[in-house]
C-alpha cells in the first residue's frame, strides 16, 4: 500500500513518495547526459584530488583535522591507544590535535590511511564536494514541484543544483569544513538521504545511515528521536541498532580504547578545546562568554537547550503534518546545533539546505510581503558568507571581554535560527489573527504555515 503525505492548503507539498522516489531519480538520469552539468561536478573535487597530490609532493599543510582522521585510522591499524594521550604519535607536526571521535570512526577513516596525509584531505574534499550538490538536489527534491509560471532556472532541478552548489562553496561553514578537511558536509547528506529520500520511500534501510553518522559524530543521533516523533519508528530503532551495533564492534576490537571513549574521553569536553572561543557557536559558548565562564553557564545553557526543545518539537510536527519535511529535518538539525556543548562554524553546513528552502519560497508571495521575504532570505546567506565571526577579536580568552555589541555580533549563527523562529510564529500569529478579523484573502498562506 502507497503512504502518501497529506497535502498543504495551497499546494505546498509534493504528492506521494513514491513520487519523490521517482522524481530524484529522473533528476539525476538528466544530470547524467548534460555535459556541462557533468563537467562542473567532477572538475571542482579532480582539481581536489590534484591539489593534494601536488600539496603531497611539496609537502604543504593541508586538512589539519582530515590529518587527526588519517592519524587515528593509522593508530587503530597499528594497534595504539587512540585516547591515552592529547595526541596521537602518527600526527603530523601541523596536526597534533587530541582525536575526540568515536571509536567506529577510525574504523571508518581506514581508506584514508592507504594514502599520504595531504592525499588523504583532497579526496574527503572531492567526498565532501560531491556530497554538497547531493545535500542541494535531496533539498530541492523534498520541495514541492514549480509552478509553471516559475523562475525558468528555478524549474530545472540540475541548474538549480550547480547554481547552489558554486554559490555556496562561499559559505564560512563549507568553505571552512573544506579548509579543514573536515567531514561534516558528508554526515549531512548522510542524514539527508536516509530521513528525506531512503526513508521517506518506505525501505527498510531507512534508519541505517543516520546510525553511521552517529557513530562517527555523535549529534546526528538526535535525528533517530526526529525519525521516532514524525511516526517513523521503525527507521528510529534501525538507527539505534546500528549504532549499537557499530559501538560493540569498537568493545571487541579495542575493548580498552572503546571503554576509556565512553567513560573518559567523552565526558572531557576540554580535548575538544576552549568552550568560549568565538569559534563554538552553542548556547553553551554563549553563556560562558556572556558570564565569563561562570561555574553556572553551561548547567543554564543545558536549561535553555531543554526549553527550546518544546517549540522546536512543536514545528517539527506542524511542518510533519503539512508535509514539509525538509524544513522539519531543518527544525531538528539547527536545534542540534544550539544544545550541542561545542558546534564550531564548521557544523553549521546545515545553512545550505536552509538557503535552498528560503529560496523556494521567493516566487510564491505577494508583493505586500515579497520584501520580508527577500530581507530574511539575503539576511540568513548574508550572515554565513560575510565571515562576520572573523571580524572580531578572538583567542587567548579575549571573548570574555566582548562588550554587549561583540556578544551579539559574535553570536551572529546562534541567533540566526533563534531569529527565524520568532519571525515565523509571529507571521503564523499576525495571519491568524487578520484571518480571525474576516480577511479570507490570507487564509491560504495562514493554512501553510507562511
Amino acid at each position: 500500500m502507497t503512504r502518501t503525505v497529506p497535502a498543504d492548503t495551497n499546494g505546498d507539498v509534493s504528492a506521494s513518495r513514491p513520487q519523490h522516489r521517482l522524481s530524484l531519480r529522473r533528476s539525476l538520469a538528466r544530470l547524467s547526459v548534460r555535459p556541462r552539468s557533468i563537467l562542473i561536478l567532477s572538475v571542482i573535487p579532480l582539481v581536489a584530488i590534484g591539489f593534494g597530490i601536488w600539496g603531497w609532493q611539496h609537502e604543504w599543510v593541508l586538512g589539519v583535522d582530515s590529518a587527526v582522521y588519517r592519524a587515528g585510522a593509522e593508530t587503530l591499524l597499528n594497534g595504539d591507544p587512540l585516547y591515552d594521550a592529547n595526541t596521537l604519535a602518527v600526527e603530523p607536526w601541523w596536526a597534533l590535535l587530541p582525536f575526540t571521535y568515536p571509536p567506529t570512526a577510525a574504523l571508518l577513516f581506514i581508506p584514508l590511511a592507504l594514502v599520504p596525509t595531504q592525499v588523504a584531505w583532497g579526496l574527503l574534499t572531492a567526498v565532501s564536494l560531491l556530497a554538497l550538490a547531493l545535500c542541494v538536489r535531496i533539498a530541492i527534491g523534498a520541495l514541492p514541484k514549480p509552478s509553471s509560471d516559475g523562475p525558468r532556472w528555478w524549474a530545472s532541478p540540475a541548474r538549480s543544483t550547480i547554481a547552489f552548489f558554486l554559490v555556496f562553496l562561499g559559505l564560512e561553514p563549507v568553505w571552512r569544513t573544506i579548509f579543514l578537511g573536515q567531514i561534516n558536509i558528508i554526515l549531512m547528506a548522510l542524514v539527508m538521504l536516509d530521513i528525506l529520500v531512503i526513508g521517506a520511500r518506505g525501505s527498510r534501510w531507512g534508519g541505517v545511515l543516520v546510525g553511521v553518522a552517529a557513530a562517527v559524530k555523535l549529534t546526528p543521533i538526535v535525528f533517530l528521536g526526529h525519525l521516532f516523533i514524525t511516526g517513523r519508528r521503525m527507521d528510529a530503532i534501525r538507527g539505534l541498532v546500528t549504532f549499537i551495533v557499530m559501538q560493540g564492534l569498537m568493545f571487541l576490537i579495542i575493548p580498552h580504547d572503546a571503554a576509556r571513549y565512553w567513560t573518559y574521553t567523552l565526558p572531557d569536553t576540554g580535548r575538544i578545546g576552549p568552550v568560549h572561543w568565538a569559534g563554538n557557536q552553542s548556547l553553551n559558548a554563549l553563556m560562558n562568554r556572556f558570564t565569563e565562564l561562570a561555574p553556572w553557564a553551561s548547567k543554564a545553557a543545558m536549561g535553555i537547550g531543554a526549553l527550546l526543545a518544546i517549540p522546536a518539537i512543536w514545528l517539527v510536527l506542524r511542518f510533519h503534518r503539512k508535509g514539509q519535511a525538509l524544513a522539519a529535518m531543518l527544525v531538528t538539525a539547527f536545534w542540534i546545533l544550539l544544545i550541542s556543548p561545542i558546534s564550531w562554524t564548521h557544523h553549521w553546513v546545515w545553512v545550505a539546505p536552509l538557503v535552498v528552502l528560503l529560496v523556494s519560497r521567493l516566487p510564491k508571495t505577494t508583493p505586500a510581503t515579497a520584501w520580508k521575504r527577500w530581507l530574511g532570505t539575503f539576511g540568513v546567506f548574508f550572515v554565513f558568507i560575510s565571515c562576520v565571526l572573523l571580524i572580531l577579536p578572538n583567542g587567548r580568552n579575549v571573548e570574555l571581554h566582548w562588550k554587549v555589541w561583540q556578544n551579539i555580533l559574535g553570536s551572529a549563527y546562534i541567533f540566526m535560527p533563534l531569529v527565524l523562529a520568532l519571525a515565523l510564529a509571529g507571521r503564523w500569529w499576525y495571519l491568524r489573527r487578520k484571518q480571525g478579523a474576516g480577511d479570507d484573502g490570507e487564509h491560504a498562506e495562514v493554512a501553510s504555515g507562511g
